[in-house]
């Protein structure tokens, strides 16, 4: 197979994982082609919620790595957010403690503290975090790319052996179940409701007693509402029952959210599994294949960590 020169790369997955990549392999002076099925705006990255915050994925300690890296980029990103969709937004992790899992947080995260009782009325965290509008954040890393001399094309591929390069970055995700192969990848299945806001200007995240979800999210002329994880789900087709349990858990949360007028409902395959798989294997002809998926609901919190990583292990 002819591979091209030697400073080529294809990375194959066009969401916030394989932009991001590609960006960073871009900038560091490669010749990166990004292969991708659908255009940015129709991903499962589009679908994101995008609250930065080191949720709990394996390997853990790695994770915090690279949701720590993200974390400084994203505050860089955010004093230009009408330009790349990141805002610094306070709002509760409910459930939170820093007598827990999260103490090691406080050290690393500015301002994180304990909620106050009129923040929020249970155990929680309050703290000032990256929100990513994705609708924004997407096109402007697709234009950054460009903007580096890459390249995108719009391609289906069976098999990852068709990338013609000498080296290949998956950036796939739920998609590597089939082109690995990799059973361990597999959906968990998240519903979103999309309201107007009715003034709300902080977000929030809570856990019932139940195990149910809430969370909702101010973007720019909305308020994105979730949010539900159903394991092995992989339907599209937003469920109107779903939706009005998320609406009536938000509204608990806030009730003005109860009366606010729905504009959109939204469904997205998070891509999981057990660890996250970042690493290069050797190709039978030779070249080489970088891994980079398996991120679960956690994709964009370790987006520019797990891509300066990756963009190492794919160097010539």
């Amino acid at each position: 197979m002819e591979t091209g020169r030697s400073d080529e790369v294809i990375v194959v997955g066009g969401g916030v994982t394989g932009l991001t990549t590609a960006v960073v392999l871009a900038e560091r002076g490669l010749r990166v082609r990004v292969w991708t099925r659908d255009p940015v705006e129709r991903t499962t990255s589009a679908v994101a919620g995008a609250l930065w915050w080191p949720y709990r994925i394996e390997p853990v300690a790695l994770a915090r790595v690279w949701a720590l890296r993200s974390l400084a980029v994203y505050r860089e990103l955010a004093l230009r957010p009408e330009v790349t969709g990141v805002r610094m937004v306070e709002g509760v992790l409910g459930e939170g403690d820093l007598d827990g899992a999260d103490a090691w947080a406080a050290a690393q995260v500015p301002g994180l503290r304990r909620a106050r009782a009129e923040e929020y009325g249970g155990t929680g965290l309050w703290a000032r975090l990256p929100l990513i509008d994705m609708s924004t954040h997407l096109p402007w890393l697709r234009e950054r790319f460009l903007t580096a001399g890459g390249v995108v094309e719009t391609r289906t591929v069976s098999s990852l052996a068709q990338a013609p390069a000498p080296v290949v970055v998956n950036c796939t995700g739920l998609g590597a179940r089939e082109l690995v192969p990799d059973t361990a990848v597999r959906p968990v299945r998240g519903q979103l409701v999309v309201v107007e806001n009715p003034g709300i200007r902080t977000w929030a995240t809570s856990t019932e007693p139940s195990g149910e979800m809430a969370y909702f999210f101010p973007q720019p002329e909305r308020l994105v509402l979730g949010g539900t994880a159903e394991d092995g789900q992989w339907s599209l087709e937003p469920d109107p029952r779903v939706a009005e349990a998320i609406v009536q858990r938000c509204a608990r949360l806030r009730p003005e959210i109860a009366g606010a007028r729905i504009l959109d409902h939204r469904v997205g395959l998070r891509p999981v599994r057990d660890a996250v798989r970042l690493e290069r294997e050797p190709l039978p002809d030779g070249r080489a294949l970088v891994h980079n998926y398996g991120h679960g609901g956690a994709g964009v919190t370790v987006a520019w960590g797990c891509a300066e990583e990756a963009a190492a292990l794919a160097a010539p």
